[in-house]
């Protein structure tokens, strides 16, 4: 469902949560002037029209065991059955996110893994289940920006 109106205050609370997920209604309606049952009914609303998917945690991957984030590459082969692909990645406990992309490439999967080494083993595994024509993998060395929202600049509207 799309949201066609969002006012300048559903960006706050969309940020506040952005931040911290856990923050209370006390305290997120003090930051935007809002009672807490007014905020509690944005935010439902939010959910409900599906600008809010979901809840979240951020963790650090490193500590999880997860010190090798990569960007993968994919052009699908020719006869790949594109929506079996997408399903086998969706569900790939390695893959963070996958964006289907313009240009050379079919897709772009940023993927998180224990070692270099397990690398190759989930390139062997898209290359026989036939997905993989050709692929490049690039190894991020640190992350210098990770933002889990990032929400345009209000704009101003005449009239």
């Amino acid at each position: 469902m799309y949201f066609s109106v969002m006012d300048i205050t559903d960006k706050k609370i969309i940020g506040i949560l952005a931040n911290d997920a856990r923050a209370s209604l006390t305290d997120i309606g003090a930051a935007v002037d809002l009672s807490p049952s007014a905020v509690n009914e944005r935010i439902r609303r939010l959910v409900t029209s599906g600008v809010i998917r979901r809840f979240t945690l951020e963790v650090d991957h490193r500590i999880l065991g997860f010190d090798v984030l990569a960007f993968v590459w994919i052009a699908l082969a020719t006869d790949a059955d594109e929506s079996e692909f997408r399903s086998f990645i969706a569900s790939h406990p390695a893959v963070a996110e996958c964006h289907h992309v313009t240009g050379a490439w079919s897709y772009c999967a940023k993927v998180r893994m224990p070692t270099l080494g397990d690398i190759e083993p989930f390139l062997a595994e898209l290359k026989a289940r036939r997905y993989l024509a050709r692929s490049e993998t690039v190894l991020a060395l640190s992350t210098a920006t990770e933002r889990p929202v990032t929400l345009p600049p209000a704009t101003r509207r005449s009239g």
